[in-house]
C-alpha cells in the first residue's frame, strides 16, 4: 500500500516556504510558483511529485535489504532525523559529518571496531577488573567520543542503498561522498539550493521543524513498507 500524501498537511507544515529571493538557486525555478513578500514560494504540487517518485523508490531500497541512511546535522531538524532513523532501525548522522563515512570504510571501519571493542570490555566488567578508576574514566570518554562521532552508523552494513539528506546545504559533505560512490540521493531541497545534486528531490522547506517532521514521516512510513516486504518475502522463502 503506498503512502498517501496530503498537500494540504503540506500547506498547514509551511513546506512551501522558501528563502529570500536573493538567496535562491536559479536550477531552482522549475520548483517555485511564485513570490511573496520577497521571499519564493515553494510549488507544493512539484512537492508531491517529487515525494511521489522518492517514497516508492525508498520502500524498494529496504525491501531489497539495503539501508536508508539518515543525515541531518542541523540543529532544528537533528532529533526528528535521529528520532526517525531509530524508530526504522537505519543507520543516521546528526553530528558532524566526519570525512570518509562512505569513502574511506578501512579508517571508519577500524574506528567502528574500536567503539564496539570498548563497549564490550566495559559492559562485561573487563576493563574495571584490570585498570584503575582513572583509566576506566578515559576509556569511558573515548567511548563516548567514538559515539558521538559514529554511534548513529555503527550498525551500517556496508555502503546504504539510498542516502535521506534533510538539507542539501547543510550536509554538502555528505551529498558528495554519496554522489562520488553512486549512492542514490533522496533529498529536501529549499529554494537555496542546488537540485541537481540529489537524484530524488523533495522541493520543500527545511528549516521550518514541521515541514521537516512531516516529509520525514512520509520518508519513515516509506521504508516501514520496505521492512513489511521484506520480511513478507523472507517468510515465502522460508516454506
Amino acid at each position: 500500500m503506498a503512502v498517501t500524501i496530503d498537500i494540504k498537511a503540506l500547506l498547514q507544515a509551511g513546506a512551501h516556504f522558501g528563502h529570500k529571493t536573493s538567496r535562491w538557486h536559479p536550477k531552482m525555478a522549475a520548483y517555485i510558483h511564485s513570490k511573496r513578500a520577497g521571499s519564493h514560494i515553494i510549488d507544493l504540487t512539484k512537492t508531491v511529485e517529487g515525494l511521489e517518485k522518492a517514497l516508492p523508490f525508498l520502500t524498494a531500497v529496504v525491501a531489497g535489504g539495503k539501508q536508508v541512511l539518515f543525515v541531518g546535522t542541523k540543529r532544528q531538524s537533528k532529533d526528528i532525523v535521529r528520532g526517525a532513523a531509530e524508530e526504522v532501525k537505519m543507520p543516521f548522522v546528526v553530528e558532524r559529518w566526519m570525512g570518509g563515512m562512505l569513502t574511506n570504510n578501512k579508517t571508519i571501519g577500524e574506528r567502528i571496531k574500536r567503539l564496539k571493542s570498548l563497549e564490550s570490555r566495559m559492559a562485561s566488567g573487563e576493563l574495571t577488573k584490570r585498570y584503575n578508576k582513572l583509566e576506566v574514566q578515559r576509556f569511558q570518554e573515548e567511548i563516548d567520543s567514538l559515539t558521538f562521532k559514529y554511534g548513529g552508523i555503527k550498525e551500517m552494513n556496508g555502503n546504504p542503498g539510498a542516502v535521506f539528506i534533510a538539507d542539501l546545504v547543510n550536509e554538502e559533505n555528505a551529498v558528495k561522498e554519496a554522489r562520488r560512490l553512486h549512492i542514490p540521493v533522496i533529498a529536501i531541497v529549499d529554494s537555496n539550493a542546488n537540485p541537481t545534486m540529489a537524484d530524488y528531490v523533495i522541493p520543500a522547506n527545511d528549516d521550518a521543524i514541521k515541514s521537516v517532521q512531516l516529509i520525514i514521516n512520509y520518508v519513515k512510513e516509506a521504508i516501514l513498507e520496505g521492512v513489511a516486504a521484506r520480511k513478507s518475502a523472507e517468510v515465502k522463502e522460508d516454506k
